[in-house]
């Protein structure tokens, strides 16, 4: 490890003690760098990386709201505003009781280089609360919505920061969010959030980019290896957004996926899921996938499971962080699978991509293979910009190239730093030098 390299990780640790999630992220894209200082002195007499790994802006606040009984709660709302130097902060907001400043931490310092891989003029941000939405009425969602709007509003801007949707946040929440954001404000600014509706400034294709573009950047690994996803088995962890529309694109382009999961538990089929019924539970009737097993009585529900130990060529993780550990990584290795992709944010950790590199198994981190959600997010912002609205194909299109983009560039800075088979290595240089690049011509500030 490069000696500027170990000082800077010996501050952040002081720092930030007690936020093991931001350490652990810290720590996988730090010592990836240590090549550059090698090359670049520049950075280290400027300080580059000190000032990176420190946000420029950090906000917690209450939120109250009740609930249709009349009881009044009480939760914390976060914004991080982590680096602007590419363009507004730009990032998620996230709904679910494990949300705190550390976590919000990791997902904003990842947002910086996914942000920056996407080759767009966007920062790295992110936020949301740990609010649970989980069994509540749309109208209680409503009013939640309403009152953390309430306070974010002064902060966000089309030219400042604008968030977008995750985990908890979905149309409907964005929905509610921007609705209260035009009456605060009195104005219809389209660019401030997306992940909108379409018949109020949203983009076609946005739902399914994270997804879509995550089995993109599967398809063109594969492809750099004269493999295909045709005739493939598939997991993938998860039935949300990025889950489910993971599945879909699989499933069009010939794999066969025979399991997902949800907090319960997972499901499988042998013979292959249903993404339609998927969709029609999860985004329709939002219930469980226990209930899968009501048309499908042959497929298996497993409670309290990983989808990690059914045999696999390729693993889709699509859920959360950290969940694939290393007894799981010699599970999927030892059950033949030969492809690793992740669709959320930092779901493998430090031991268990390790272990899959050390091993050959292709492993396409969050922060190039989920950039897919907020490129489209950033087209979605242009088309506000210029008042009009392209088609689900054009945005496909787009989506499509940006990822390749992102595939190719992470291949050439990996070879370049002679690292030629390391994804992790070539996003985390790539998504860095853009940054230090601007930051340099900034000056000190």
């Amino acid at each position: 490890m490069h000696p500027y390299v170990k000082q800077v990780l010996e501050t952040i640790e002081k720092r930030n003690r007690h936020e093991p999630e931001f350490l652990q992220a810290a720590h996988e894209v730090l010592e990836s760098l240590s090549p550059v200082f090698d090359v670049h002195p520049e950075y280290i007499e400027n300080n580059i990386l000190d000032r990176l790994c420190e946000p420029e802006r950090q906000l917690i606040f209450r939120v109250t709201w009740q609930d249709d009984s009349g009881k009044v709660f009480v939760n914390r709302g976060y914004r991080v505003n982590f680096n602007s130097t590419l363009g507004p902060y730009k990032g998620g907001l996230r709904f679910h009781p494990t949300v705190n400043l550390g976590i919000m931490k990791f997902l904003a310092f990842e947002q910086i280089f996914k942000n920056s891989l996407t080759g767009l003029s966007i920062g790295g941000g992110k936020g949301g609360s740990d609010f649970d939405p989980k069994g509540r009425s749309d109208n209680e969602i409503m009013r939640f919505c309403q009152s953390f709007m309430t306070e974010l509003w002064r902060h966000i801007g089309s030219s400042t920061d604008v968030p977008a949707g995750d985990i908890g946040v979905g149309g409907r929440e964005i929905g509610y969010l921007f609705g209260y954001y035009k009456r605060l404000t009195n104005r219809f600014d389209l660019g401030v959030l997306t992940g909108k509706g379409v018949d109020f400034g949203g983009s076609m294709g946005r739902k399914e980019a994270t997804g879509f573009g995550c089995v993109y950047f599967a398809k063109d690994m594969l492809e750099r290896k004269k493999e295909t996803i045709q005739g493939k088995t598939a997991v993938v962890s998860g039935s949300g957004n990025v889950a489910l529309y993971t599945i879909k694109k699989l499933q069009e382009l010939g794999a066969k996926v025979v399991a997902c999961s949800d907090s319960g538990g997972y499901i499988y089929d042998k013979n292959g899921l249903d993404f339609d019924y998927l969709r029609q539970l999860k985004e329709v009737e939002r219930k469980r996938l226990a209930v899968y097993q009501s048309k499908y009585p042959n497929s298996i529900f497993k409670p309290n499971a990983k989808v990690w130990e059914i045999p696999c060529t390729l693993a889709f993780p699509c859920a959360t962080q950290n969940e694939i550990q290393l007894p799981d990584a010699e599970l999927l290795i030892k059950n033949g699978c030969i492809l690793v992709c992740e669709g959320a944010n930092m779901p493998t950790t430090q031991d268990a991509f390790r272990l899959f590199e050390s091993k050959g198994v292709l492993f396409g981190p969050g922060k190039a293979a989920n950039a897919g959600g907020v490129a489209v997010s950033a087209l979605e912002m242009q088309q506000n910009a210029a008042l009009t609205s392209w088609t689900f194909e054009e945005v496909d299109r787009k989506l499509q190239a940006i990822m390749m983009k992102i595939h190719n560039t992470c291949v050439e800075c990996a070879t370049q730093y002679d690292n030629p088979n390391s994804y992790v290595t070539g996003a985390n240089i790539a998504g860095f030098k853009r940054v230090a690049h601007a930051m340099m011509a900034y000056g000190v500030i």
